[in-house]
């Protein structure tokens, strides 16, 4: 087996298949192509011009692009062809040329080491059945006093409110893995061997019917999450900001870890 051919019934064969389907939906995403975290990463990315970058499961390459722009040239991996035939899409739309979209696992880099200057990653880590793997790689490829920029959704510490968070988000996406805590975060970049801190937080509004139409999740699993969150724990109501029609808010965190 290639190592881009997933079994359909593994984590990253459910990543590949999932998205496939719904590749589209994302390449028109508000909250994947706009939004504050993605202006704060490009900020805080802070590129020259002459930079390698690698965009670390790009899903539709929203990040990519937005990168690509002040970078020598951009590397866009994920696990979903359809999701990065709309990355090249859009590249070719806008006609950046040092943008490449190539099908890609980020626990098991193909690149050789040292081979950039920055990592992006941006709504992707949740996905990563083992993100230290993941983690342990993209430190590798890095060349030293190279950075990783990760932005993803944050879970709570508080139990209740994170399981709650982990049925919603696993039954509205069977690919999703888990929401890590922000000190989850800090603790797994440190152990790889990166000088870690948070750079950016924000909060997202999730409105019901685009979060889970925008996955085609099913009607009867829709059904299951309006119960989940109209029936949930006080706690975990006001934690999410539950709102009447079911939609709700989650927390942002951007990462940035340093390659010494």
């Amino acid at each position: 087996m290639q190592q881009h051919e997933f079994d359909n019934a593994s984590v990253k064969g459910g990543v590949a298949a999932q998205f496939d389907a719904v590749a589209e939906r994302y390449r028109t995403s508000v909250v994947h192509a706009n939004g504050a975290d993605l202006a704060q990463l490009v900020r805080f990315a802070d590129l020259r011009g002459d930079e390698r970058v690698l965009d670390a499961g790009s899903g539709a390459g929203h990040t990519a692009l937005a990168l690509a722009d002040g970078a020598a040239h951009v590397t866009a991996i994920d696990l979903s062809a359809a999701m990065l035939t709309q990355g090249g899409r859009q590249a070719e739309e806008r006609g950046l040329t040092n943008v490449v979209f190539k099908i890609g696992d980020v626990e098991a880099l193909t690149f050789d080491d040292n081979s950039f200057d920055l990592v992006a990653s941006r709504y992707s880590a949740h996905h990563w059945p083992h993100p230290i793997h993941a983690l342990r790689e993209i430190h590798r490829v890095l060349q030293s006093g190279g950075r990783l920029l990760l932005a993803d959704i944050v879970s709570w510490d508080d139990a209740v409110v994170d399981t709650h968070l982990q049925a919603i988000e696993l039954l509205r996406d069977p690919s999703h893995v888990r929401d890590h805590t922000t000190a989850q975060w800090l603790a797994m970049l440190a152990k790889v061997g990166f000088r870690a801190e948070v750079r950016y937080t924000w909060t997202l509004r999730l409105q019901f019917d685009e979060w889970t139409q925008r996955m085609a999740t099913p009607p009867a699993a829709v059904a299951m999450l309006r119960t989940l969150l109209t029936h949930a724990p006080a706690e975990v109501r006001t934690q999410l900001q539950v709102e009447a029609d079911c939609s709700f808010t989650v927390h942002g965190t951007l990462f940035e870890g340093v390659r010494s």
